[in-house]
């Protein structure tokens, strides 16, 4: 089976993150989403939050597993028998990173293949650090995030403000 592997902190998961996966699956039998704690970003929800959005998100997508992982990925990528890391590119400021990101991998385990997929143009310009700013000063959410993601979003926020 083809496998590939999606991680990222998804904080939350956007149209953008969705797009990406879907295009994955043109390429891959099976993609794992594979959702890091990454504690150093202070993500907004906490992890088995993330989680249960990315599996409501995907949930019409039986291709997909949704899962957790800590440590180096390469090693859990080998671990899930999978053979590539999927990375979506929006613009070129993010290329530098993932270009380094995708050759240190390499140089880890040099047999896990690092796949990079654009977005659609209409959300090659979203990050979720973006949505939650738009979030934060009450903007529409609905062409940036699922309408339940965009639910949970106003909420936390909301339970945040003074």
């Amino acid at each position: 089976m083809n496998v590939g592997v999606y991680p990222g902190t998804f904080d939350p998961i956007t149209h953008g993150h969705t797009d990406i996966i879907a295009r994955s699956l043109r390429i891959f039998d099976h993609v794992i989403v594979a959702v890091a704690p990454n504690p150093s970003k202070h993500p907004l929800f906490s992890l088995s939050e993330r989680l249960e959005m990315v599996r409501l998100v995907t949930q019409d997508m039986p291709q997909v597993e949704v899962a957790t992982f800590e440590g180096l990925l390469v090693e859990y990528v080998k671990r899930r028998g999978a053979h590539a890391v999927i990375r979506g590119l929006r613009a070129i400021s993010d290329f530098e990173h993932e270009f380094q990101m995708a050759l240190t991998n390499r140089k880890l385990e040099n047999t896990v293949e690092t796949v990079f997929l654009m977005p659609s143009e209409e959300y090659s310009y979203l990050t979720s650090t973006i949505i939650k700013d738009v979030a934060k000063h009450g903007g529409p959410l609905t062409d940036f995030v699922h309408p339940e993601v965009a639910k949970r979003l106003d909420q936390r926020l909301r339970s945040l403000r003074p």
